[in-house]
């Protein structure tokens, strides 16, 4: 990539080019100025370092896993939306276990708008139970620590026993969904 052809965005694609074949460990400046045919002073143009690259790494990040999940959910309510968006999560993970290793989970400034996305697109779900405020936080970041951790325990081998893990996940979406309320709709129903 010539130098003229650099730019925050195209920085972050070859961050995420060398996460996707050597994962998140291997991102340095150095390594992504050698990818872009430059030295690393170059860079400083378009970032201010390690920290910013890494932020906006993890921005690209949840932007994806946030269109994935928008397209899943898109047109489905209740246990449907919430089954769509469970697995979405889930093949994110298992499908990009680099960049989402390399997702920065902590809440900050420079994420908010990232991550109130993604917390759009579970509160949107989670409306169909009836769930608003605390209640539907609560919800939020069960449904956060369910998913995130069977994806990542998953992704590094932390099943080892010979049972199939799409089973247990489906256990696991099961338990989420009858934990919560009965969707607003089932009640309308009579259900």
């Amino acid at each position: 990539m010539a130098r003229a052809g650099l730019s925050p965005d195209a920085i972050v694609d070859l961050a995420l080019q060398i996460i996707d074949e050597e994962g998140p460990t291997a991102v340095t400046l150095s390594a992504v100025a050698g990818r872009a045919g430059v030295a690393t002073p170059s860079l400083y143009k378009h970032v201010r370092n390690l920290a910013e690259l890494n932020t906006r790494v993890s921005v690209r990040v949840m932007d994806e896993l946030a269109d994935r999940l928008r397209e899943v959910v898109l047109g489905h309510s209740g246990a449907q939306a919430l089954r769509a968006f469970m697995n979405a999560w889930r093949g994110y993970v298992v499908a990009h276990p680099g960049r989402y290793a390399a997702m920065i989970q902590a809440s900050s400034p420079e994420l908010a708008e990232a991550g109130g996305r993604l917390i759009d697109i579970v509160l949107a779900v989670l409306r169909a139970y009836g769930l608003e405020g605390a209640d539907a936080i609560h919800a939020t970041r069960c449904l956060r620590a369910a998913v995130h951790g069977f994806a990542v325990l998953e992704t590094v081998g932390g099943f080892g026993l010979p049972v199939d893990l799409d089973d247990s996940y489906e256990l696991l979406t099961q338990m989420i969904i009858s934990g919560l309320p009965k969707p607003a709709q089932d009640h309308a129903d009579g259900r």
